[in-house]
């Protein structure tokens, strides 16, 4: 015996069975940022190229050690930090440095290089919004290369400490003064510290040079700086001043001033807590107002890469 079923089927129950849920904003920008760091390599590769460069200068600059130790005890108490202090400060300043260099020219090759290639179509195909995508490749230059920086730098100055305290032990120096002048917990905190401080501060400068990315058609850096430069030359010829050129410095260098109580010292070593100044740094106007001039900067960014085709 047959039956018949007069139930009409729903369309829209069956669309919903087929349609593909929706996927979390922050699963897409986690999964963008993973390609960013499959797709260059420099990221963490430079750095850690130089940490093996500097842990390889320092390990045979330890075989002297035990001399300069011995010698330390002829000079003066703040000559004597400063002169324990000042490898393990080198070496992460090195590391950082080159943080600074592979995110600003990831930054001016991030939106360039996808048009370049071609493969913005194919990235483009893909149920990720643009905003996203500029988000996750700012993300690189503000948290993942100043990760990495730090990572690396404690990495090479532990393993500077070790080998500098096993050269000391064996030669009967002793490690007692190394470990007595070296703040090396100080150390890091200051560490961490400069590294947000300065993420922040640069945001707008990063912000600026992936606009330049997302509109420029040949050679990007150019464009990101030869504006900049002629409006400096044309200030001073015409007015005479030179208040945009030190605009443009504060804001490279200008974080020191405001995150950090240097007492009047132009080459004085940090490495102690009292010279942070977090709050003065939270209440200072250029870094919010460096904050939005990046969200606008990106923002802008976002609707270019929209628009922009194959180069």
């Amino acid at each position: 015996m047959n039956t018949h079923s007069d139930a009409v089927p729903d369309p829209s129950r069956d669309s919903q069975a087929v349609a593909p849920a929706a996927v979390p904003a922050a699963r897409l920008l986690y999964w963008s940022l993973r390609r960013e760091l499959w797709e260059n390599r420099s990221i963490y590769a430079a750095p850690l190229a130089v940490a093996a460069v500097v842990l390889f200068g320092s390990s045979i600059r330890a075989l002297g050690l035990p001399h300069r130790m011995r010698a330390l005890a002829a000079l003066e108490p703040a000559k004597q930090h400063a002169a324990v202090v000042m490898p393990y400060s080198l070496a992460a300043s090195l590391i950082i440095v080159t943080a600074y260099i592979v995110g600003v020219f990831y930054s001016l090759d991030a939106l360039h290089g996808e048009r370049r290639d071609r493969s913005i179509l194919f990235w483009k195909s893909l149920p990720v919004s643009d905003l996203t995508t500029v988000l996750s490749k700012v993300s690189i230059p503000l948290v993942v290369l100043p990760l990495v920086a730090f990572v690396a730098s404690l990495a090479t100055q532990l393993a500077m400490l070790t080998w500098s305290t096993f050269i000391l032990t064996v030669s009967g120096v002793g490690a007692a003064r190394l470990w007595t002048e070296l703040p090396l917990f100080q150390m890091t905190v200051v560490l961490a510290y400069g590294l947000t401080v300065h993420a922040l501060w640069h945001a707008p400068l990063y912000g600026w040079l992936l606009l330049v990315s997302a509109w420029a058609r040949r050679v990007p850096f150019l464009w990101a700086v030869l504006p900049p430069l002629a409006t400096f030359a044309l200030e001073a010829i015409v007015f005479q001043t030179t208040h945009l050129a030190s605009w443009v410095g504060y804001r490279l260098i200008g974080s020191m001033k405001v995150a950090f109580a240097l007492e009047g010292h132009k080459h004085e070593d940090i490495d102690r807590l009292a010279q942070l100044a977090p709050a003065r740094f939270l209440t200072t106007p250029g870094l919010w107002l460096g904050l939005l001039a990046a969200a606008a900067f990106l923002v802008a960014a976002a609707r270019l890469r929209r628009n922009r085709e194959p180069i």
